[in-house]
């Protein structure tokens, strides 16, 4: 099992408080004979439907020294999660949660920004302090 990255319990309460249930901590997937693991699996009760939203969450801290090379990382994971689990769980969809400093940092710079534009791309910003969910993009309409 990988370590817990550093915000992964922030990450927890934030998706609580905005309404989901945490199903699978890490989520499990098996690429052929490899095993990954994303950090959370989530759902919420969509009621007027009485059916859930299924997501998988991949947490990333960006606290190493060079924020392109975490960008790069995030990026080929995200993908590959992603990809995985459009063959193998086509109803959950995965996100990218990162701070709201990497927001107003990284991804308000032209690298960030293309990331931001890269079709299928989904990403949570939190806010650490508050333990909240600042912003889904796009947006989750359960």
């Amino acid at each position: 099992m990988p370590a817990k990255h550093l915000y992964h319990d922030t990450v927890c309460t934030a998706l609580i408080k905005d309404g989901w249930t945490i199903t699978d901590d890490p989520l499990i997937l098996k690429i052929g004979e490899r095993s990954t693991f994303v950090d959370l699996g989530a759902e919420k009760l969509i009621a007027a439907e009485r059916d859930s939203v299924k997501i998988a969450v991949e947490i990333k801290s960006f606290l190493s020294p060079s924020p392109i090379n975490d960008l790069e990382n995030a990026w080929g994971q995200f993908f590959l999660y992603a990809r995985d689990l459009q063959r193998r769980d086509p109803d959950r969809r995965l996100y990218l949660a990162v701070s709201r400093n990497t927001f107003e940092t990284l991804f308000q710079e032209e690298a960030g920004k293309i990331l931001l534009e890269e079709p299928g791309f989904r990403i949570i910003f939190f806010d650490s302090n508050s333990e909240e969910i600042i912003l889904w993009i796009p947006q989750i309409n359960p």
